[in-house]
């Protein structure tokens, strides 16, 4: 069930302008926290190898200048030591641009290293995971933007950071030679050339950037459904939709290629302006070299040494406009890290969005699963778990009451029923007491910790990582703390055959056996339920919250479950419709609807 809210800046159309700027500074505080971070130092190791490849470049330039010099004059001493310098010097800027792109490619795998971290530290925290996936809609695919976004921003900002890094040092030296041989015309001319260059750009690709943010939105919409697919084709199967099926996911590829299309044509301008400017700059060098020659500034020089000016001068000139054509390149790798900046930008700022409205929650959540540390409960509540006045829920995206004023106090030892038709928040209650939902009004106290200390949730659709069978009981403790807890072996085995699941043993091939299959492929919906109890009785939490966690289990495996939960001295919250499931239970709270609510000692035989 999901709720629209905006995160700050949604809605707004993406292009390059402020927003984007702001959206990229944040991105490089992730990639730059600091002067001596190692991104900054190999960063800046890119631009002093850059800067001497520039130089040598440089000299490299000068030798066809030099070449005329020697074949005019004949000499053959200098040829053959023109040829030894140029070998040289091609094979020290070979290994420079070489050892610059491997800087670029280690500088692309830290990017991403640090920035999906810094997202997933956001994304995990708190259960804001939760709030993006289920109660807010503004950001699309968050799982796409954080695995495939993050990589083609880092990827692309890495092929554009030596250019960026060197452009500023190339174009003072460049302007200056320019400046030197030509005089002032030089500069100017293909600074104007520049300006209009950028300005046409510019404005080709405002509608790009837009149409690129919305064919990643629907990149994710295409891939989603097929994962759809795959983790529901066994129902799927059973209701012989593939034609159905078949035609919803052609509907997504269709808008998705559309989309493309449309991307496609709005790309053509831009490319006809790059490789317009491209082409055309090469006729600037010349002109701007011609107009000192046609107007008599070199008339006293002989054919030989014109031809040497001509070739250097005409290296400083094609350089310096190739250095601003680079830039204008550079525009079609811009669009795209625009679109991802906006992409990366929404889903940070809506992280730190729900970051401040549920600072009360995240310092809960620091504490999660900690086995060691002492009660933080007044003595008199040190066997109560949950306390609830006057407490009224909503559905977030509605304000019709699930239930209104209900006053519940869960205590050690009370195990409390909670019946109800379909619809009348059963499973809202459980959210509001877990702390994904907040109440419309009134007061939810929880007075003990989540894990073995305190509660533990069964939802209603059990919950499997991927790893071993011993990484399945035990989860989540050893993800969290890896050293705490006995994983014995024996108690392992013993809670699976008091489960019913001894035989999943052998299908595993062993408590610490790697598998390659997905759990919820391989295992009946009865079974996943079984290996969910077998988890709830090697954490043994004093609470255990249960959402219909039998439902696919007979009656007398339900009573053996529950007998065990109850010999291990669990008090039982339990979500069901069976009445067989009293027995196991002294209180009953039945949700009646329209926000009416029932509280009743069950009578004991």
């Amino acid at each position: 069930m999901a709720v629209r809210a905006a995160a700050p800046g949604a809605g707004a159309r993406p292009k390059l302008g402020l927003q984007f700027l702001q959206r990229f500074l944040q991105i490089q505080k992730v990639l730059f926290p600091s002067w001596s971070s190692p991104n900054s130092l190999m960063f800046l190791t890119l631009l002093g190898v850059a800067l001497l490849e520039q130089l040598v470049i440089y000299q490299v330039g000068l030798i066809p200048s030099q070449y005329y010099r020697v074949l005019g004059s004949k000499d053959l001493g200098g040829f053959k030591s023109l040829t030894f310098l140029a070998v040289v010097l091609i094979v020290l800027n070979s290994t420079l641009k070489s050892f610059d792109q491997f800087i670029c490619n280690l500088l692309y795998v830290s990017w991403r290293k640090d920035l999906t971290e810094h997202l997933h530290h956001l994304y995990f925290r708190g259960r804001k995971y939760y709030t993006l996936n289920v109660l807010r809609d503004d950001i699309d695919n968050p799982d796409q933007r954080i695995s495939q976004d993050v990589e083609r921003f880092c990827r692309q900002l890495s092929t554009m950071a030596r250019q960026l890094i060197i452009s500023p040092f190339t174009l003072v030296y460049y302007t200056y030679q320019c400046f030197q041989s030509t005089g002032w015309l030089g500069p100017v001319s293909i600074f104007g050339y520049f300006i209009l260059g950028t300005v046409v750009n510019k404005i080709l690709m405002g509608p790009i950037v837009a149409k690129l943010v919305q064919q990643e939105k629907l990149e994710g919409d295409f891939r989603f459904k097929h994962m759809q697919i795959r983790v529901n084709a066994e129902p799927a199967a059973f209701y012989r939709a593939g034609h159905v099926e078949h035609m919803r996911t052609d509907r997504r590829l269709q808008r998705l290629l559309l989309t493309q299309r449309e991307l496609i044509s709005k790309e053509l301008w831009l490319y006809i302006g790059v490789n317009t400017f491209d082409y055309l700059g090469s006729i600037l060098s010349y002109i701007v070299i011609a107009i000192p020659i046609f107007s008599g500034v070199y008339g006293d020089l002989s054919p030989t040494e014109l031809s040497t000016l001509v070739s250097k001068n005409a290296f400083v000139c094609i350089y310096l406009i190739s250095c601003f054509t680079q830039l204008i390149d550079l525009s079609t790798t811009l669009s795209d890290v625009a679109g991802y900046t906006h992409r990366i930008g929404e889903l940070q700022e809506a992280l730190l969005d729900v970051s401040l409205k549920s600072q009360d929650s995240e310092s809960l959540d620091e504490n999660e699963w900690d086995l060691d540390k002492a009660p933080r409960w007044p003595a008199d509540t040190a066997n109560t778990a949950f306390v609830l006045e006057q407490v009224s829920i909503s559905a977030p995206s509605s304000d019709k009451p699930l239930i209104k004023d209900l006053d519940l106090r869960i205590s050690e030892g009370q195990n409390l029923l909670i019946t109800g038709n379909t619809g009348t928040g059963k499973t809202s209650l459980l959210r509001v007491l877990g702390g994904l939902w907040a109440s419309s009004q009134g007061s939810v106290q929880m007075l003990t910790d989540f894990g073995p200390h305190g509660v533990l949730f069964l939802p209603q659709k059990p919950f499997f990582t991927d790893g071993t069978l011993r990484e399945q009981v035990i989860y989540p403790l050893k993800e969290i703390y890896p050293d705490s807890g006995s994983t014995d072996d024996e108690r392992i085995m013993r809670f699976l055959e008091l489960a019913g699941l001894s035989s999943l043993l052998t299908r595993t091939g062993g408590l610490d056996q790697q598998v390659d299959w997905n759990w919820y492929d391989v295992l009946s919906p009865g079974e996943m339920q079984r290996l969910s109890f077998t988890r709830l009785f090697y954490l043994q939490p004093k609470y255990a919250v249960l959402d219909e966690a039998t439902s696919a289990l007979t009656e007398e495996v339900e009573s053996e479950l529950y007998r065990i939960c109850q010999q291990l001295g669990m008090t039982c919250i339990s979500v069901g419709h069976r009445r067989s499931l009293e027995k196991f239970h002294s209180l009953v709270l039945r949700l009646c609807g329209g926000g009416r609510w029932e509280l009743t000692r069950i009578k004991v035989d």
